[in-house]
């Protein structure tokens, strides 16, 4: 870890609610690992952006009788609202269609053409007669000239992840007309003279998830090509000396990474640009937008010269799905987040999404009945069940107050190991970003525990008793600042109930192996963590959810 950490995921598009399929491979584990650098005293920050520019939001304005403008500032509103409550961290949630943004990007495209990496060339643009318009991107849906997938934009295959060189069977999105072909000029930026250099840099950074590389290593093989980077529409980045025409969504919103960034930086009175190129750089994504990110984006900032460095890390994770389908909003077959949050807790969810999302590409599936059945076996069966008899029996025995420990026997002395060692090796699980993992070592630490006071049966009162309960409810206090960048709201209420003041953020995570609950402490007051989620509930959930 270097001192100085930027930690950025996908960018939201601002034409509609958040759902679960969204926090679940991107948001989520980049707050996890952002809370996770804070506590290892990483100046740290996560930033984050709306996606503000595109055909489908022009149009959803229109629908709505508002400007693009009071529509996407809606939406982004609403979505940092719903972040919010789900407790994702953001240092600052801002927008693509920022003057800082706008500025940069304008000023990205005029240093590439001067470095002769942008030229201008008549194309051939599909455009629909019954619409009267260009169609750009995702308003063209066809067969992948790859995969052979049906139903793809043209901007991006779902299914194999590429970007096709040209729909095939295309059809109007809009209308379902088969469209013609019109000239019209576009920019293009020179992708496939990047080749060698992005090669060189996939090579050479081993932090980028193997799988990845290999498969981005065989596009790059298979023969890169130029990247058109105009739009006939009116809503988006301006081209300079082209008013007329606006940059393709994928030229400008990754730089607002960068752009929204620096402004962070250098309105806390730091030199953004310096911080950037000193810092570890993290970019999480889903799998469907590894093209851009493995290509675009690394070749765009090659060709200003690496102004600003290149991600170290780029974590990928695959979809969600729901009952075992594919999330669709047009099926309506999706949970908005906010709805979520009105029925169970944020820290249910963050669980959850965590306990079973794994550090690769795989996709992963949320399932009711088993959401229910890890909240109530793990989460309260498990851990809850640890801090309750632990404190509760301090309370209820020594009035709340921490005993002195005696001697030590073999099992003790196992259990303080236990406690020493829990830092290093979450550390190590969260540093290499399985977050899964990590997770899994802190409910596989508190059910040792949980057998340990079993073994113990303090409530005998026999010798070693006041060990026991010393070192039971140290292991809670380490449970207390681990679970932080998981479920920050329960492990700041455990924090509490440990008669802790302040905020358990502020503890550093080393704090995780030290005993440093002292004998003579007054724990708080003592209260269930958690409550069971009832199958009644779930099923009422399952049959709103399935006629939605």
């Amino acid at each position: 870890m270097k001192p100085r950490a930027i930690i950025t995921s996908a960018l939201p598009y601002a034409n509609g609610e958040i759902h679960l399929g969204h926090v679940a491979s991107t948001y989520l584990p980049a707050d996890v690992t952002t809370r996770f650098l804070k506590q290892n005293g990483v100046e740290a920050y996560y930033i984050c952006a709306s996606d503000d520019f595109g055909t489908p939001i022009l149009i959803a304005a229109e629908k709505e009788k508002k400007t693009p403008q009071e529509y996407v500032a809606h939406w982004n509103k609403r979505d940092y609202e719903d972040f919010s409550a789900f407790d994702i961290g953001f240092d600052l949630f801002y927008r693509t269609s920022s003057p800082e943004n706008i500025e940069f990007v304008r000023y990205v495209f005029d240093k590439l053409k001067k470095n002769g990496h942008i030229y201008e060339s008549e194309i051939i643009q599909f455009y629909c007669q019954n619409d009267k318009k260009f169609l750009p991107d995702r308003y063209v849906i066809g067969i992948c000239p790859h995969c052979q997938a049906p139903d793809q934009y043209s901007d991006l295959c779902e299914k194999c992840g590429r970007v096709p060189e040209e729909i095939g069977n295309p059809k109007c999105a809009i209308c379902g007309a088969t469209p013609t072909k019109e000239k019209t000029t576009h920019y293009f930026f020179r992708l496939k003279n990047f080749g060698d250099p992005l090669f060189k840099w996939l090579e050479e950074n081993q932090n980028l998830q193997k799988d990845v590389k290999k498969y981005v290593q065989n596009w790059i093989t298979s023969g890169l090509v130029d990247w058109d980077i105009t739009r006939d529409i009116s809503w988006g980045v301006p081209i300079p000396g082209d008013e007329s025409k606006v940059f393709y969504g994928w030229f400008d919103n990754h730089l607002a990474y960068i752009s929204s960034a620096i402004k962070f930086l250098n309105d806390k009175g730091l030199d953004g640009k310096e911080f950037w190129n000193s810092a570890d750089i993290y970019h999480f994504i889903g799998k469907d937008i590894v093209y851009h990110h493995y290509l675009f984006l690394p070749a765009m900032r090659l060709g200003i010269d690496s102004e600003y460095k290149l991600p170290d890390y780029i974590p990928t994770r695959g979809h969600l799905t729901l009952q075992s389908k594919k999330i669709s909003k047009s099926r309506n077959w999706y949970i908005g987040l906010k709805e979520f949050l009105e029925f169970y807790p944020s820290d249910y969810l963050r669980y959850y999404l965590v306990s079973i999302n794994p550090y690769s590409q795989d996709d992963l599936n949320f399932d009711w009945d088993d959401f229910m059945t890890r909240i109530n076996s793990e989460l309260i069966g498990n851990l809850g069940n640890l801090v309750n008899r632990a404190l509760g029996f301090t309370k209820k025995t020594f009035d709340g107050v921490i005993p002195a420990p005696s001697a030590y026997d073999d099992k003790d002395k196992e259990a303080e190991s236990k406690i020493r060692t829990f830092a290093s090796e979450l550390s190590e699980l969260v540093q290499q970003n399985h977050l899964d993992r990590a997770l899994k070592k802190v409910m596989e630490f508190s059910a040792y525990f949980n057998q340990y006071f079993q073994h113990k049966e303090p409530w005998k009162k026999g010798p070693g008793t006041e060990t026991c309960v010393f070192l039971a409810a140290n292991a809670v206090y380490s449970i207390s600042i681990a679970l932080n960048s998981f479920l920050p709201k329960s492990s700041q209420k455990i924090w509490e109930q440990l008669g802790m003041s302040g905020n358990v953020s502020t503890k550093p995570w080393k704090s995780i192996s030290e005993l440093e609950l002292k004998s003579g402490h007054k724990l708080g007051e003592i209260t269930p963590i958690f409550g069971r989620v009832e199958e009644a509930d779930i099923k009422k959930r399952k049959e709103k959810f399935e006629t939605k």
